[in-house]
């Protein structure tokens, strides 16, 4: 085990303070989010949750309409889990939204249908990271926790100049230990964590070049004044994606599509889908399977090909528009695990990940 990691430089972090709650109080009406206009406990916890792998601009119809619908967390808690899917339908990282009512159920069981605004008791609900957690507390009650993410990793590594790793979770706590002797209470702590989040989001950017004659760091930061913003912050690399085929079926009869449910454990799991077969089918292939099922095709039409990139893995997918012979469902030998949809259904019910909405303008 790596000793803890102590920061270079970090006597300048107390002189970054003030600069960007300056900065942030002067430039805040610039950055209209909902969740800034009522910082409630719930609303914030939601709104982490949802910008966590997703930009802001995004977030917003999801977390107007999440709200609109379960408008605090005993609604949440109770929640039909086809409805909650469907909400998240499109933000991608299903499993914060699992978590999400997980964590709301115990909240409701446990600590009287508040969150808890002890540290300890939010890092123990499903979901809630350390940033998560600290987040919250600031925003919601003033707490004088840092919330690190990769903005004030990012912020912090070029302030300092620093080439430590910042997918190392030593960096990470360094990081965090650095700020907290320094950070204020009350509506300070919430200001200075969301400064952070404003600037490696509209200044101190990751890719491109960072807006530094607008930062109000400039003149503190040691890589600017060395040249060398690009250079930081240093990330270990990813490990490269597996790459898979997939052909996806889209199978009907009539106006009835049908639909698979994935497991419950694992990618995606238990969202509905389009049939899909490993690998890149021939209709051929398409035709022999058809016939193990029992199924009778009356038209087979190839459609265009798509990619999906996952965090971990990228789908490369070709697809089959398959119309069937009247009455062919009920000699064929379905799998069990189909469902038979309208297109209004798949539109208002079902919750069908962004991998498989290459092929949704192709249903009727």
């Amino acid at each position: 085990m790596k000793p803890a990691l102590t920061l270079n430089h970090a006597d300048i972090l107390p002189g970054i303070i003030q600069p960007l709650l300056t900065w942030y109080k002067g430039q805040a009406s610039d950055r209209q989010l909902p969740w800034r206009l009522s910082p409630t406990p719930y609303h914030t916890w939601l709104s982490e949750i949802m910008l966590q792998q997703t930009r802001a601009a995004a977030v917003i119809p999801y977390y107007e309409r999440f709200l609109a619908a379960l408008p605090d967390i005993a609604a949440l808690a109770a929640a039909d889990d086809e409805m909650l899917m469907k909400l998240w339908q499109g933000l991608g990282y299903y499993s914060r939204a699992r978590n999400l009512k997980k964590a709301a159920q115990v909240i409701v069981a446990e600590h009287g249908g508040r969150l808890p605004q002890e540290h300890k008791a939010l890092l123990a609900l499903p979901g809630i990271g350390r940033y998560t957690a600290s987040a919250i507390g600031s925003i919601a009650w003033g707490k004088p926790w840092p919330a690190v993410d990769g903005n004030v990793l990012r912020v912090i590594m070029r302030v300092l100049a620093c080439s430590e790793d910042i997918m190392a979770a030593r960096t990470r706590t360094a990081v965090e230990k650095a700020l907290a002797p320094h950070y204020p209470t009350g509506s300070d702590a919430s200001a200075l964590n969301q400064a952070f989040m404003d600037l490696g989001a509209t200044v101190c950017l990751p890719h491109g070049t960072p807006h530094c004659p607008a930062c109000p760091l400039q003149q503190l930061c040691l890589a600017h004044d060395n040249g060398q913003e690009q250079k930081y912050p240093v990330k270990a690399a990813a490990k490269p994606r597996r790459q898979e085929d997939r052909t996806i079926l889209l199978l009907h009869q009539g106006s009835a599509y049908a639909l698979h449910q994935r497991p419950a454990k694992g990618l995606l799991a238990g969202l509905w889908e389009f049939p899909n077969l490993p690998g890149r089918l021939s209709q051929q292939d398409i035709e022999a399977w058809l016939q193990c099922h029992g199924y009778r095709a009356s038209q087979i039409k190839p459609l265009p090909a798509a990619r999906h990139i996952f965090s971990h893995v990228e789908w490369h997918l070709s697809g089959w528009d398959i119309q069937l012979q009247a009455d062919c469902l009920q000699t064929a030998e379905c799998p069990a695990s189909l469902r038979w949809a309208s297109a209004a259904e798949i539109s208002n019910t079902y919750s069908i990940p962004s991998a498989f909405t290459y092929y949704l303008p192709y249903i009727k």
